[in-house]
């Protein structure tokens, strides 16, 4: 039986599943459709503090879902400058809106050029298909 997952073009994507949209010199960062829908209803999601510098490929959260709990990682280097603040109480909206409301954090990037490291959404959706 195959799932159905979304994975929208005009995004990029880690091979741990989170995706970035860019705007300009910032980045929004959720998980993937593929990813809540493995980890199943979210139940908690740990957060860091606005202001956090974070590193590309590391941990920077929590994420807790009825199935297994697992590390978020920051897709590029920078300063957390938003948080979402909806999750400490609904953080339901990863399953329901994983693209939209259930977004994570926000990062201004450090380094351009490790963008160049994130997947394309061609490129996701094979790394999905694979583990079909």
């Amino acid at each position: 039986m195959e799932v159905k997952v979304e994975i929208r073009d005009d995004l990029k994507y880690t091979k741990e599943h989170e995706w970035v949209k860019v705007e300009g010199d910032e980045v929004t960062v959720g998980i993937t459709d593929y990813a809540q829908k493995q980890l199943g209803d979210v139940v908690f999601v740990e957060l860091p503090q606005v202001g956090t510098q974070v590193e590309q490929m590391k941990p920077f959260g929590v994420i807790e879902a009825v199935k297994a709990v697992s590390d978020l990682f920051a897709p590029l280097s920078g300063e957390v400058t938003e948080v979402n603040t909806q999750l400490e109480s609904q953080s339901n909206l990863i399953n329901s809106d994983p693209y939209g409301q259930g977004w994570i954090i926000k990062i201004k990037v450090k380094d351009p050029k490790e963008l160049e490291a994130l997947l394309s959404s061609a490129d996701y959706r094979k790394l999905v298909e694979s583990k079909a």
